[in-house]
């Protein structure tokens, strides 16, 4: 067990080591899958923009960026003015490490990325509070099937990311509509986790679509068309595909216990194969409960990168340590998928000094273009938190 230190075991514990140890030394395959919905723009909802219009940008920005080291829709670089940056820098550091190939795939979004990237024909998501916040639901599911099983023949394993602003909420959304007792429990990329507000909003979704919690609990479809978002449809779609025949790492934080819960009701005969893989941060928040989510949906262990940015001499990185970001863009699976690959030989501590390396050449390169001075709202797009999916 060449990853022991650099990966938490969280949940089922020995059906952890046991999947960790089989994909040990083997090659997988990272996708990010991208997705906007309205509902990130309701004031204190989410931190992936200075201004709530911002953050129709962020997933566009967060591909990019994996891509080319430097975003391509927006001018500036995916880094606050207060110095945070966004998560995508821990999962460039990981697939570039590790040599780990990668692919983007669209549930459905509002700016359109300068990379590559797979069209599901999925939309945008509304506003949840309409209670129709998704439309073609089962399309893109159903493509999404097909793009899963597809991969599977390419790959070992798959590892499958996400960067959606406002997605912990449609999560608490799809997750009451299906039963779960979630309230409370969903995470947040701010250092105090709105609750309340996610809260209301899911509820008044729930009575605009005529919905009481649990009504849906067999009916993804419904779930996430009322008050889900289109990340989450082309997630779970492809999860349920790639993992008929392969394993899965499900990369990310609380937002997976509402892709869990849609891969149940569409094909559980699938859940052996997959494992929930997220960060430290998320793991020991205090103001969400990764764990309890999960247990409540299906015992698939639940992993953790064990990263630490405590001793970084950059304070943007240190500020992870304080409840800020915590997770996206798939950081924590991607990182134990660079640990696995190379079978130890990359570390968490070499994750680490990889992103501070990155960090240095980009906001070295915004000096340089006198562009890492400006405030990053004042550039064409952006936003104050621009990368942080939740």
């Amino acid at each position: 067990m060449s990853w022991k230190k650099d990966v938490l075991l969280i949940h089922k514990k020995e059906e952890a080591v046991r999947l960790l140890g089989d994909l040990e030394g083997s090659k997988p395959i990272f996708i990010c899958v991208i997705g906007n919905t309205e509902t990130a723009k309701i004031p204190g909802i989410s931190a992936a923009g200075r201004s709530p219009e911002l953050t129709d940008y962020t997933p566009a920005a967060d591909v990019e960026f994996l891509f080319y080291g430097e975003c391509r829709c927006i001018k500036g670089v995916p880094v606050t003015p207060d110095g945070i940056p966004t998560p995508a820098l821990i999962t460039r550091a990981a697939i570039v490490l590790a040599d780990m190939p990668f692919f983007v795939i669209s549930g459905g979004v509002r700016v359109k990325p300068y990379a590559p990237f797979i069209e599901l024909g999925g939309n945008p998501g509304a506003d949840i509070r309409t209670g129709r916040a998704v439309e073609g639901v089962e399309e893109v599911v159903g493509r999404a099937k097909a793009a899963g099983r597809s991969f599977s023949k390419a790959a070992d394993y798959l590892v499958v990311g996400e960067s959606i602003p406002g997605g912990t909420t449609t999560a608490l959304g799809v997750l009451l509509a299906m039963g779960v007792n979630a309230k409370g429990m969903v995470s947040s990329s701010m250092p105090v986790n709105p609750h309340e507000l996610k809260v209301r909003t899911v509820e008044e979704g729930l009575r605009a679509a005529g919905i009481k919690p649990g009504d849906l609990r067999d009916d993804p479809i419904a779930a996430v068309s009322a008050v889900g978002d289109p990340m989450i449809a082309a997630f779970s779609g492809f999860v349920a595909g790639a993992a008929s025949s392969r394993p899965v790492l499900m990369a990310g934080g609380t937002q997976m216990a509402a892709a869990l819960s849609v891969v149940k009701a569409l094909e559980p005969d699938v859940l052996d194969n997959v494992v929930i893989a997220t960060t430290r941060w998320i793991a020991s928040d205090s103001s969400s409960n990764i764990k309890g989510l999960v247990s409540q949906i299906w015992n698939v262990p639940v992993v953790a990168a064990n990263l630490d940015f405590s001793t970084s001499e950059i304070d943007g990185l240190r500020a992870y340590e304080r409840g800020v970001v915590k997770e996206g863009v798939g950081a924590g699976g991607s990182t134990i998928a660079a640990v696995l690959k190379t079978e130890g030989r990359v570390t968490c501590e070499d994750v680490r000094r990889k992103v501070e390396e990155e960090y240095r050449r980009i906001t070295q390169k915004g000096s340089k273009n006198n562009r890492f001075h400006l405030p990053f709202w004042e550039a064409k797009a952006g936003g104050l938190f621009a990368g942080l999916s939740e």
